[in-house]
């Protein structure tokens, strides 16, 4: 019951916020603090946006832990989807979504929850009328580069 009460506020949320452009939707998560379901369950926050460029912030938790006693990969490679996919949502108009078709992600030093608060800037490299690219970096608390990426999106009317 509360899963169906949900979905269907999720729904009517989702009505109203086709009518924002990209960059308003994600300008309005950074005001309110609001995300989506799944960024939810990740701990990510988006803290600014401007056309084209966006930041995150993301705690690393133990529940996110593999085996080898550090943070998964899937858990890292899920905020670099986020980054990147909220950057190219900035050059999107009202009624356009986009959906990952490639991501590239290069692990470069150990994440754990010593690693502090992870904050990750995505930045749009190319949008074109259907395709766009974007690059992203995910630094720990120290400023230490932990992981960069790259993504290619399509875009398609919702």
């Amino acid at each position: 019951m509360v899963e169906n009460q949900f979905l269907a506020e999720a729904q009517k949320a989702y009505a109203e916020f086709e009518k924002l452009s990209g960059l308003e939707l994600v300008a309005h998560s950074v005001k309110t603090g609001t995300s989506n379901p799944y960024s939810k369950l990740l701990g990510v926050n988006v803290v600014k946006a401007e056309d084209g460029h966006v930041w995150l912030e993301a705690e690393p938790k133990f529940e996110f832990y593999n085996p080898m006693n550090r943070i998964h990969g899937g858990w890292l490679a899920s905020i670099m989807d986020c980054v990147l996919g909220c950057a190219i949502l900035t050059k999107l108009g009202p009624g356009i979504g986009a959906g990952t078709v490639q991501l590239s992600v290069n692990y470069v030093r150990k994440v754990s929850v010593e690693s502090g608060m992870l904050r990750a800037e995505g930045r749009v490299m190319h949008s074109g009328r259907s395709m766009l690219t974007a690059t992203a970096e995910i630094r720990d608390s120290m400023g230490e580069l932990c992981v960069h990426g790259t993504g290619t999106f399509l875009s398609y009317k919702k």
